[in-house]
């Protein structure tokens, strides 16, 4: 008599595969590409909290489509290198319909080839290198200023801020050099001189070298461009160093970090902020913001974070409008729904215009900034 073994085994299987691919359908997946380890895992690990929250505020609503969103979570590890491979993964293997990501603008430079690959749209939520929209990439989706658009909106700020002559001190990646690119230019336009431009590695500890050097200098500003943990220590020394200069921070660092672990030498600091969540009627929806709010304290995250989960947030926010205008997960439908919607967001009201070479434009939403300022241990809104 012939077994039934095989059959059976058979049947099995394929009871299996069909409950994985059932399961499969019931969701609609989207990749987050973020640093979670090595030297900004800090930043990383918020806008990926902000994510969550989108996610779970979504599908406790019913989902999208019918379908629960799962967000597919990938550490780069704070390497372009490393952003580069997850990307790949999330494509190949966990098959997102498309991304999130990828906090800095060298990682997120890293995975753009793999999008025009593999044809996948990604919403970049934080980098804010220019090149990023303009070379000619129509798979990118920022979210973010760029360096010249935060350049610009910071120009109102130049005369209140008796701003004459300026130093510049960045991080040594496509994020600060081109920060201190845009800024000088803007700068130089409005009668600013600029006398000295530095830069630093993202893992240096130690920047006596280079506040020396800028203490040399007749400048009345001091603009700079890091991670907060960098700037943390940057702060520290420039004050042990009786460096006397106003200070600017670009790209939305995180007050409330510096305050608690820079102490009074964060005091009299100028930020630029996208979301401001110690003033929510800033924002686009105040209403959003507030519940924003809420729901990161009831999650027990750190208040300090607010200002990077907002851009994880409104990533998901806006993909997840897409892919309901779409009304399938698919790459190409997605793609061109992006270009149709719009979102009241925490960041500002993300609409997104064409950027880069003709056919092959990338979109760039024209966000808005905020400019706070720490005293006394406290943050204080200069402006809208």
């Amino acid at each position: 008599m012939k077994s039934s073994w095989p059959k059976i085994a058979l049947a099995v299987v394929s009871a299996c595969l069909g409950t994985t691919a059932l399961a499969q359908d019931a969701t609609i997946k989207i990749g987050v590409n973020q640093p979670l380890t090595g030297v900004v895992a800090a930043s990383g690990n918020m806008v990926t909290a902000g994510t969550k929250i989108a996610a779970e505020e979504i599908n406790a609503k019913g989902g999208i489509l019918g379908k629960k969103l799962q967000l597919v979570i990938e550490d780069n590890k704070s390497n372009p290198t490393e952003a580069a491979g997850v990307a790949e993964k999330l494509i190949t293997s966990d098959k997102v319909p498309a991304m999130i990501g990828a906090w800095s603008s060298t990682y997120t430079l890293a995975v753009m080839p793999k999008l025009l690959e593999y044809k996948i749209p990604m919403i970049v939520e934080t980098s804010s290198a220019d090149k990023i929209t303009t070379s000619g990439n129509p798979y990118v989706f920022r979210i973010s200023p760029t360096n010249g658009t935060e350049a610009k909106s910071f120009t109102r700020f130049i005369e209140p801020l008796a701003i004459k002559k300026a130093d510049f001190l960045v991080v040594n990646n496509d994020w600060g050099l081109g920060a201190a690119a845009e800024f000088g230019k803007m700068l130089k336009e409005k009668g600013v001189t600029v006398n000295r431009s530095l830069n630093m590695d993202a893992a240096a500890q130690d920047l006596s070298a280079q506040l020396s050097s800028i203490k040399g200098t007749d400048s009345d500003t001091l603009f700079i461009t890091t991670s907060v943990e960098q700037m943390t220590l940057l702060l520290k020394q420039a004050q042990a160093l009786g460096l006397k200069r106003k200070v600017v921070t670009t790209g939305g660092t995180l007050p409330d970090q510096l305050i608690a672990q820079a102490g009074t030498a964060a005091n009299d600091t100028y930020h630029e902020a996208m979301f401001a969540p110690w003033f929510p009627d800033t924002s686009a929806d105040p209403a959003v913001a507030r519940q924003f709010i809420a729901a990161w304290g009831k999650a027990g995250l750190p208040a300090a974070g607010m200002p990077e989960g907002a851009r994880g947030y409104d990533a998901v926010r806006i993909l997840a409008k897409a892919i309901e205008k779409a009304g399938a997960a698919e790459p190409e439908k997605i793609r061109a729904a992006l270009w149709e919607v719009s979102y009241p967001g925490l960041t500002g009201n993300i609409k997104f215009e064409k950027v880069g070479p003709a056919g092959k434009e990338s979109g760039q939403s024209p966000a808005s900034t905020h400019l706070v300022k720490i005293e006394s241990g406290k943050v204080t809104l200069v402006s809208k």
